[in-house]
């Protein structure tokens, strides 16, 4: 069963708000689908644990314990999380300063990133340490130098094999064997995906395959299973690529 819940498009600073980080988390206990909407305020999404997915036009970020998206206020972006994720937002007010740039940017939640966050959520926490602890969250955010974000294609050309790698991510075809498949010559659709995408196939099929990882792995399934369930041949294979991609192994980012 999936939840769906409906929230509202607002714009960019719409309505006065009195604070500068504000604090959300919800625990999902069954898998939940949110609607295209916007936030008056700019949004860091992260997770305490367990991973979710945020779509902002053609771009699918994946989020997790150690890379979280900054979203920038007014951005229309609709989400999806795993039962059993605990995920978390903090509001920034609407003209906050920081180093993050006006588009959708992959965060890394580094140890004292986290630290800071969560101490703007302790009780009783005087005014004056809360500008400073706000403050600091301001000086320490940086877009990551990973991102778990797959540029979806939009031509009818590349849709069939789209739909079909992020069905299934094992599949191993190549741009040749998808040439013969789709009707038209490899050079074609190397000149096509890096177009529409941003990057080589290889490199995009390795972010889907990344994504899809993250996804089983948050869901306890063994290593080498999900190493076989997205193409790799060995679980040290997948292991070198995923900790390429995310930063961490798959055993490491499995326990957290």
């Amino acid at each position: 069963m999936r939840v769906i819940r409906e929230l509202p498009t607002l714009a960019a600073g719409e309505g006065d708000v009195a604070f500068t980080i504000q604090a959300y988390e919800e625990f999902v206990a069954t898998d939940t689908t949110w609607n295209e909407h916007s936030h008056p305020w700019h949004e860091l999404l992260w997770n305490a644990y367990g991973t979710s997915t945020a779509v902002v036009g053609n771009q699918v970020w994946c989020i997790t314990p150690t890379l979280g998206l900054w979203m920038p206020a007014g951005r229309l972006h609709s989400a999806s999380a795993v039962a059993g994720t605990a995920y978390r937002a903090h509001f920034f007010r609407y003209g906050t300063e920081s180093a993050l740039p006006d588009g959708p940017v992959a965060v890394e939640i580094t140890p004292l990133l986290r630290l800071l966050l969560e101490r703007l959520e302790e009780p009783g926490l005087s005014a004056r340490s809360r500008e400073v602890s706000e403050a600091m969250v301001l000086d320490v955010l940086a877009p990551s130098p990973r991102a778990l974000m797959v540029q979806m294609p939009a031509s009818a050309l590349l849709r069939p094999l789209v739909d079909a790698v992020r069905s299934d991510p094992s599949d191993q075809r190549t741009l040749g064997g998808w040439a013969s498949v789709l009707g038209c010559s490899p050079r074609t659709l190397t000149r096509a995906f890096p177009r529409e995408t941003g990057t080589s196939f290889a490199r995009w099929v390795a972010s889907v395959r990344a994504q899809h990882a993250v996804r089983l792995l948050s869901l306890g399934h063994e290593v080498d299973v999900v190493a076989d369930a997205v193409g790799y041949r060995s679980a040290s294979a997948f292991g070198v690529a995923f900790r390429r991609t995310t930063g961490l192994t798959p055993g490491r980012f499995r326990t957290r």
